[in-house]
C-alpha cells in the first residue's frame, strides 16, 4: 500500500463577493415580495458574503463544469501538467446535466488526454467521496496521482423565476402565494464555487498533507430523507421522484427545487454527527488531544454551539482555538466547502510539520458523514 498526500490545493470563486443586502438583487423576488425568512436565516447562519456564478439579470457567467475546470487549472505547474494527470474524480450536488457525468464534462474542458474518471453525487459528502476515490486509487497503487474536486452551481436553481409557476398555481387555487419554508430556507444558505486537490504518492512543495485515513457513515437505513431535489416528500416520508409527476406538476409544485426538512435536520444532524465522529476516531485510535486543527463543514453558525455540546457528550470535544472555519466569508458551498477551507488553511502559512488536521463533513440528504485525518509534512 502506498502513502497518499495532498500536495496542492486550489479554489475558484466566481465574480465578486455578494453581500447579504445584495442577495435578492441577484436571485430575484418571489411574487414581487421580499422574503420574510431571509433576515432571520442570515442572522442565524452568520454568513456575510458569498459568490454567485450569475449576474444581476440572472444570466450564468459559469456553469458547474467551468467552475470546476477553473479550480483544477490552478493545480498545474512545471512539475504537474495536464498531461501528467491519471485520475479525475469530481463531486457535486448540482451537476449541469443528468448525463453525461459531471467528471466527463469537466474532462471535456481540460482537453488533455485519456484519464480515469469518477463522478460522486449526493449532497455535501459528494466532495469527500470524490476525495476518497482518489485516495484509494493511489493507496492501492492503481495510480500515482489524482485530481479530486468539490463544486456547486446552485444560484441558478434559486432564481425567483423558477418559483413563479408555483406562486401562480397557488393563486389560482386561492391559497396564500408563499413558497414553503423548506424551499425558501435554502435560498439564503447556499452559494457557488469550486475547490480542487492534487493527490500524489510522494510529498512535494513547501507543504503537503498526508492522508492518514478516511471514514464514512450513512444512517439512511434508519432515517428518512431530509434534503432533496427532483421529487417531493409524501406524508409517509417516502420521496416521489420527478419522473412520476406530470410536466405540469414539475412547474406548479416546483418539483426540481432544492428542499430541506428543517425539523429532521435539527433532530438528527448534530447527534448523528457526534456519534459517527466518535466512532471514526475510536476506530483509528485518535483522541481529541491529537488534533491541532479541526475543520468542520458546518452549514450554519446556528449549529456550532450545539455541535460543540454534542462532541463533548461523546467524549470528543475539541478546544475552540483548534477550530478553523471560513463559512462567514465564502458561504456554504456544499460539497466544495471542505476543499475551500483546507485550501485556505494550507496556504495560510500557519501550518507546521507534524500538525494534525481532522476534516468533518455532514450531509443532511439522508444523514451521511465523512471524515479525514491529515498530517502536515
Amino acid at each position: 500500500m502506498f502513502e497518499v498526500y495532498i500536495t496542492k490545493a486550489a479554489k475558484y470563486l466566481p465574480n465578486e463577493a455578494v453581500t447579504n443586502d445584495e442577495m435578492e438583487s441577484y436571485l430575484g423576488l418571489i411574487n414581487d415580495a421580499v422574503s420574510k425568512a431571509r433576515r432571520i436565516i442570515l442572522r442565524n447562519n452568520k454568513i456575510v458574503s458569498r459568490y454567485y456564478a450569475i449576474d444581476k439579470e440572472g444570466k450564468s457567467t459559469h456553469n458547474n463544469a467551468e467552475l470546476t475546470h477553473n479550480a483544477i487549472v490552478k493545480l498545474f505547474d512545471n512539475d504537474f501538467t495536464p498531461q501528467d494527470m491519471e485520475v479525475l474524480s469530481c463531486g457535486t450536488s448540482t451537476p449541469d446535466l443528468f448525463l453525461p457525468s459531471h467528471a466527463a464534462m469537466v474532462h471535456g474542458l481540460l482537453k488533455n488526454k485519456s484519464v480515469e474518471l469518477n463522478s460522486s453525487s449526493g449532497v455535501c459528502c459528494a466532495g469527500m467521496n470524490s476525495l476518497k476515490y482518489g485516495f484509494l486509487s493511489i493507496k492501492s497503487g492503481n495510480s500515482k496521482n489524482a485530481v479530486c474536486t468539490g463544486s456547486e452551481k446552485v444560484s441558478s436553481w434559486f432564481l425567483s423565476q423558477k418559483y413563479n409557476p408555483e406562486v401562480s398555481n397557488l393563486k389560482n387555487l386561492e391559497e396564500l402565494p408563499i413558497i414553503a419554508f423548506k424551499k425558501d430556507f435554502l435560498r439564503w444558505m447556499l452559494s457557488d464555487g469550486s475547490g480542487a486537490f492534487l493527490l500524489e504518492n510522494k510529498p512535494r512543495g513547501p507543504i503537503s498533507l498526508k492522508i492518514e485515513w478516511m471514514e464514512a457513515f450513512s444512517y439512511a437505513y434508519e432515517l428518512e430523507t431530509c434534503m432533496y431535489a427532483g421529487g417531493d416528500k409524501l406524508e409517509s416520508g417516502e420521496i416521489k421522484p420527478w419522473s412520476d409527476y406530470s410536466p405540469e406538476e414539475w412547474l406548479n409544485e416546483s418539483i426540481f427545487s432544492i428542499k430541506q426538512d428543517v425539523k429532521l435536520l435539527d433532530e438528527f444532524i448534530l447527534a448523528k454527527g457526534a456519534k459517527s465522529m466518535s466512532e471514526a476516531m475510536a476506530k483509528n485510535a485518535v483522541t481529541a488531544d491529537q488534533i491541532d486543527y479541526f475543520i468542520p463543514h458546518v452549514s450554519s453558525h446556528f449549529f456550532v454551539e450545539g455541535l460543540k455540546k454534542n462532541l463533548e457528550e461523546n467524549n470528543v470535544g475539541i478546544a475552540d482555538e483548534k477550530w478553523f472555519m471560513n463559512l462567514a466569508n465564502v458561504g456554504n458551498v456544499g460539497s466544495a466547502s471542505i476543499y475551500l477551507a483546507v485550501e485556505e488553511l494550507m496556504n495560510s502559512g500557519k501550518l507546521k510539520v507534524g500538525d494534525r488536521i481532522l476534516l468533518s463533513v455532514p450531509e443532511s440528504g439522508r444523514f451521511s458523514f465523512a471524515y479525514a485525518y491529515l498530517t502536515v509534512c
